[in-house]
């Protein structure tokens, strides 16, 4: 591997990948410095142009936009990056926060640096950081996870990584999956406190603080609406699973039972959680119990 030093700064022949934060709410969370980027860029390349085209228009900018996603980028890439040798700018924004992050930018950014070209960050607003410091648990430490794989193996193969993490976990979630996330959380992670946070900077803003089997009945009576930062503490934290393993092996259904109701959960979530750990419905445990 050749080392690459980039001056971000000087004269040069070739154009620049500039990758703009862009709002994750609230239309203010843009910085000065992102608009006039957008404006003084040859070309928006923009995971949604519809979305994007708002914004611009919002902000009366008038560069030329173009499309970059997931879809598209075999193809989309190439050019963009033929078109910067030649000196163009092109300005890279995702459809809420910075770009590159749980987006195919991060592939784009990777290939205009293998072709010489200069990437440089605009920052600004960013949905898992913000969750974070407002969810009240340690940020000295954290750990990016961000969305959870859909096949269910999977999910608990990604949980299994982190459960021994000391930092803090940062995951997104759709309002429609956020429920089954939480229960597979605690079946992998433990009881441990976790914040749901949602609508960042909009004006329904929300974060729910507590732990994950208070979170879930609290979904249960407030259906999730909006898409969700999950903030969960890490392996050391007092919520957290100590135990290795399958700990409750040699524990009868009802010392199972009761060793969530010492932790002052309430009689349906420790046979709730005592079900997850035992991987069985809760209808078959609560029959053991009878």
């Amino acid at each position: 591997m050749t080392i690459n030093i980039q001056k971000s700064f000087q004269q040069q022949e070739r154009g620049t990948l500039y990758l703009v934060a862009t709002p994750i709410g609230n239309l203010e969370d843009i910085t000065f410095r992102a608009v006039k980027t957008l404006k003084e860029a040859d070309l928006v390349a923009a995971e949604d142009t519809r979305q994007t085209r708002k914004l611009l228009t919002h902000f009366e900018i008038s560069t030329r936009l173009v499309s970059y996603h997931e879809h598209n980028k075999q193809a989309s890439g190439p050019e963009l990056v033929r078109l910067m040798e030649e000196g163009q700018t092109v300005a890279l924004v995702s459809d809420a926060g910075m770009p590159a992050i749980s987006d195919p930018g991060s592939e784009l950014a990777a290939l205009a640096i293998e072709h010489g070209i200069p990437v440089v960050p605009i920052p600004g607003a960013n949905a898992a950081l913000s969750a974070l410091i407002m969810s009240g648990l340690p940020t000295d430490r954290f750990h990016f996870v961000g969305f959870l794989p859909r096949d269910r193996k999977a999910v608990q193969e990604t949980l299994d990584e982190v459960k021994g993490l000391k930092a803090t976990l940062l995951f997104y979630e759709s309002p429609h999956r956020v429920a089954k996330t939480l229960e597979a959380m605690a079946g992998k992670l433990g009881d441990r406190r976790v914040a749901l946070v949602r609508e960042l900077t909009k004006r329904y803003e929300e974060a729910v603080r507590g732990t994950i089997s208070e979170c879930l009945a609290y979904l249960e009576e407030h259906p999730a609406q909006g898409e969700y930062c999950l903030v969960v503490e890490g392996s050391e934290g007092s919520g957290a699973l100590q135990e290795e393993g399958e700990w409750w092996t040699e524990l009868a259904p009802e010392e199972h039972v009761y060793y969530y109701e010492r932790q002052q959960h309430s009689r349906k979530d420790s046979i709730k959680l005592a079900a997850m750990d035992r991987k069985i419905p809760k209808r078959e445990l609560y029959n053991q119990l009878l």
